[in-house]
C-alpha cells in the first residue's frame, strides 16, 4: 500500500487522468438512460461537456487557474444551452478545491464565489416541479454546502503547506546559523590555539637561543656556566614540547589521551617562575605584587599569565643585550593590573601601531585579542626616556 501512495505521488498527473477516465465512463454510462427517460437526442451537445469537464479534472495540476475558468465557463454554457446535471459536473467541486489550495488569491476568491452561486443558479435553472419555495430553499443550501466545504478543506491545505513550508525553512534557517556558528566556534579555536602556540614557542624558543649562544660564548672559558646553560636549554624544550602537546591534543579527535601528557594551565602564580627563569637567561627583572593575592577566574590568570610572556620576550627580542624589565602586578577589587616596562631600545613603531609587517609583530596582536576576550584594555607603546611600556586591565566580569 506504501509503495501504491508512493508511487501516486511521484506521478500525480497520471493520478488524475486516471480519475479523468473514471468520471468519463461513469458519465456516459449515466447520460444515455437519462436521454432515454427524457426521450430526446442531445448527445452531440453533451458530448463535448464531459469531455472538457474531465479535461478540467486531469489538467488542474498543471494549470488550476485556466482550469477554473474552462470550468466556469462549461457551467455557463449548461446553464444558456439547456445541459442538465451530470455526473461529469463533479469536476466544478474538484476544481474549486485545487484552486483554494494551489490556485492563486484570486482564483481561490472567485472558486468560492461561483460554487457559491452555482447550486442557485441551477435550481433557478431546473427548478424542482413538485417541490414548494422552502423545498426548494432547502434544495439550493443543500447542493452549495459541499462547494464551501471543498473550499474550505482546499484553504486548510494551503495553510498546512504554508506552515510546514515555513518551519523546513526555520529548519533550514537554523541549521546555517548553527554552520555558522560552528564556523564561528572553529575559527575562534583555531585562533586561541595559535596564540598560544605562539606564546609557547616564541618566549621558550628564545630562552634556548639566548642560552645556546651563552654557551658557545663560555664553552671554553668556563665549562661550569655552559653546561648549566645547556641544562636549561634541555628544561625549557621539554616545558616547550610538554605544552605544545597540551594545545595540539585539542586538535586530535576521537583519541584519548593520558592525562600524564597534559600540563595545568598558567596562572598568575607562575608569573613569578617565569621571571626567574627571564633572569636565568640574562634579562634582569623586577617583579613586584601589589594588593592582596587571591584565586582569580582561570582565564582571566592565563591571559595575565600570557601578556606577561609575550612583554618579556619582546623585550628579549627588541630591547638590545643591556636591557632590563620590571612587572607590576595589581590586585584590585575588580580585576588586576598589569604594568610590564623595559629600558632597552623599543620595539619598531610598526610593531605596536600596523599590527607587524612581513609577518611580525603578531605579538601584540595575540594581546590585544586575548584581553578583549576578558573585557578588558591595553595600552602599549613607546616608555618616556626610552624603552617600551604595557599597561593592561583585566577586569573581573567582562564589559558588555
Amino acid at each position: 500500500m506504501q509503495r501504491l501512495y508512493d508511487f501516486l505521488r511521484r506521478h500525480p498527473i497520471g493520478f488524475d487522468c486516471f480519475w479523468a477516465l473514471v468520471l468519463l465512463g461513469i458519465s456516459v454510462m449515466s447520460v444515455a438512460p437519462q436521454e432515454e427517460a427524457r426521450g430526446t437526442d442531445t448527445t452531440a451537445l453533451i458530448v463535448p461537456f464531459v469531455l472538457l469537464l474531465c479535461l478540467v479534472i486531469a489538467l488542474r495540476r498543471l494549470m488550476p487557474e485556466r482550469m477554473l475558468l474552462l470550468a466556469v465557463a462549461l457551467g455557463l454554457g449548461q446553464v444558456v444551452l439547456d445541459v442538465p446535471t451530470m455526473p461529469a459536473d463533479f469536476a466544478l467541486l474538484v476544481i474549486v478545491y485545487t484552486v483554494a489550495a494551489t490556485g492563486a488569491r484570486w482564483a481561490s476568491r472567485t472558486a468560492l464565489a461561483t460554487g457559491l452561486c452555482a447550486a442557485p443558479v441551477a435550481q433557478l435553472r431546473w427548478p424542482t416541479d413538485d417541490a414548494g419555495i422552502a423545498s426548494n430553499i432547502a434544495i439550493t443550501v443543500f447542493q452549495a454546502v459541499p462547494f464551501a466545504l471543498a473550499w474550505v478543506l482546499g484553504d486548510s491545505m494551503r495553510t498546512r503547506r504554508a506552515y510546514f513550508a515555513q518551519l523546513e525553512e526555520r529548519a533550514a534557517r537554523l541549521e546555517r546559523e548553527r554552520e555558522a556558528q560552528a564556523k564561528v566556534a572553529v575559527a575562534a579555536e583555531r585562533a586561541r590555539i595559535a596564540r598560544e602556540l605562539h606564546d609557547v614557542v616564541a618566549h621558550n624558543v628564545s630562552v634556548m637561543v639566548v642560552q645556546a649562544d651563552g654557551a658557545a660564548y663560555v664553552l671554553d672559558a668556563a665549562p661550569d656556566q655552559a653546561k648549566k646553560a645547556l641544562e636549561t636549554i634541555s628544561s625549557t624544550g621539554r616545558q616547550a614540547l610538554a605544552e605544545m602537546r597540551r594545545l595540539l591534543g585539542v586538535l586530535r579527535t576521537g583519541e584519548h589521551q593520558e592525562a600524564g601528557e597534559y600540563v595545568p594551565q598558567p596562572d598568575v602564580q607562575q608569573i613569578e617562575d617565569l621571571v626567574e627563569e627571564c633572569r636565568g637567561s640574562g634579562l634582569p627583572v623586577d617583579f613586584k605584587v601589589e594588593g592582596t593575592p587571591r584565586r582569580l577566574p582561570s582565564g582571566l590568570e592565563l591571559t595575565a599569565y600570557r601578556i606577561v610572556q609575550e612583554a618579556l620576550t619582546n623585550t628579549r627580542k627588541h630591547g638590545g643585550p643591556n636591557a632590563g624589565a620590571s612587572v607590576r602586578l595589581v590586585y584590585f577589587d575588580d580585576g588586576l593590573g598589569l604594568l610590564i616596562e623595559d629600558d632597552g631600545k623599543g620595539a619598531p613603531h610598526e610593531l605596536y601601531e600596523e599590527g607587524g609587517f612581513d609577518g611580525q609583530g603578531h605579538g601584540l596582536i595575540g594581546m590585544r585579542e586575548r584581553v578583549g576576550m576578558v573585557g578588558g584594555t591595553l595600552d602599549a607603546g613607546p616608555r618616556q626616556g626610552g624603552g617600551f611600556r604595557i599597561s593592561v586591565l583585566l577586569p573581573l566580569k567582562p564589559a558588555h
